[in-house]
Formats: C-alpha cells, structure tokens, sequence
C-alpha cells in the first residue's frame, strides 16, 4: 500500500480550486482574442462584450427605461392636473401684467371679466393640448436619443480590468465560496478514487 494514495484527496481539492479559480479569470481574460494550435480563446465577458453591450442596450431601451411608460405618465390626466394650477397663474399673470406692459392700448379694454373668461378659454384650449405636445415630444426624444445606441456605447466603453477590479471586490466573499466549492467538490471526488483504489487492491 502507498501513502502517498492518500494524498489523492487533497490533491484533487487543490486541483478543484485551481479549476473554479481559473473559471473566474476566464470571465474577463484573455482581453483580446489569442490563438494556439489555431483555436481562437478570448474571455468570456471580453469575447461576448458587443453582444452583451447591444442585448443590454436593447433590454434597458425597452423594459427598464420605456418611452411608453414615461409618455404614458406625463399625458395622465392625474399629473396635468397638477401643474395646472401654475399654468393659470402665469396666464393670468401674462394677461394683467405682460400684457399692459407691452400693449397698453388693448389691457386698458380688459377688465377682470374678460381676464377670466380669456383665461378660461386658454386653460381649456391648454388641457387639450398638452397631451398631444408631450406626446409628441416623447416620441421626438425617443427618435432623437437613440437611447439604445448611447447604452451599448456606454458598455462597450466600460474598462474591463477595472470591472473585473470592482466584481472581486463587490463579490469577494461569493467568489471565495465558489472557489471552497470547487474544493470541496475535489475533495469529494478525490475520496471516492480513493475508496475505489483502496478496494481494487
């Protein structure tokens, strides 16, 4: 019987964490695509980071930061009623102040009556409006901005190493566990080719 069979279940816990430590470098490394035996390796992050960059580009535009959604907020009755409020005051301000300043002539004809039957028409006018001008503008900023665009440049931007700098130090004791697994696992397996070993001879 050799003693050194017993190392087998350490060894494979050693080898086991070499294993998930090397899965985790393969994340981010190598940077730029290499080629041996003329099979092209790049990492796992590095080699994917336009697909990735376009798909999370897309996912934001759409499901996190919707146009709709934000279109659908503006135009709700329920907000436009609140800014109402200020929008008949600069009106009214507009009509008894604005207007005598700049056309004397025409406020010396307009009495407080007439003022809030004015400012009644334009708050109407206005209600109906405003939806149609948010609308509009929404869909304006949405063709604009490209937000897709600016999102997956954005990423495609990011450093990696600094990245993969943060993800160690955000994830440290995650990666750690992941790395036990990887040795705990070893060690398991290395145990069964030893029981195995054992009962063969």
């Amino acid at each position: 019987m050799h003693s050194w069979l017993f190392l087998i279940p350490f060894l494979a816990a050693l080898v086991g964490w070499m294993i998930n430590s090397l899965m985790i470098k393969l994340l981010f490394h190598p940077l730029k695509p290499i080629k041996i035996f003329g099979f092209t390796f790049s990492g796992i992050i590095s080699g994917k980071r336009e697909a990735i960059a376009i798909g999370l580009g897309k996912y934001v535009s759409e499901e996190l930061f919707s146009f709709q959604v934000i279109e659908e907020k503006l135009t709700n009755p329920a907000n436009i009623e609140k800014i109402m409020p200020l929008v008949e005051e600069q009106i009214d301000h507009f009509l008894r102040v604005k207007l005598a300043e700049q056309m004397p002539m025409i406020s010396m004809f307009i009495g407080d009556k007439t003022i809030q039957q004015l400012k009644n028409i334009f708050m109407e006018e206005l209600t109906t409006l405003f939806p149609n001008l948010i609308n509009q503008y929404v869909k304006n900023l949405q063709s604009d901005l490209q937000l897709e665009k600016i999102i997956s440049q954005k990423i495609m931007a990011i450093d990696l190493l600094e990245t993969e700098k943060k993800m160690n130090q955000q994830l440290q004791k995650e990666l750690r566990l992941f790395k036990l697994a990887g040795a705990f696992s070893g060690f398991i397996i290395g145990i069964l080719q030893l029981l195995i070993t054992l009962l063969l001879n």
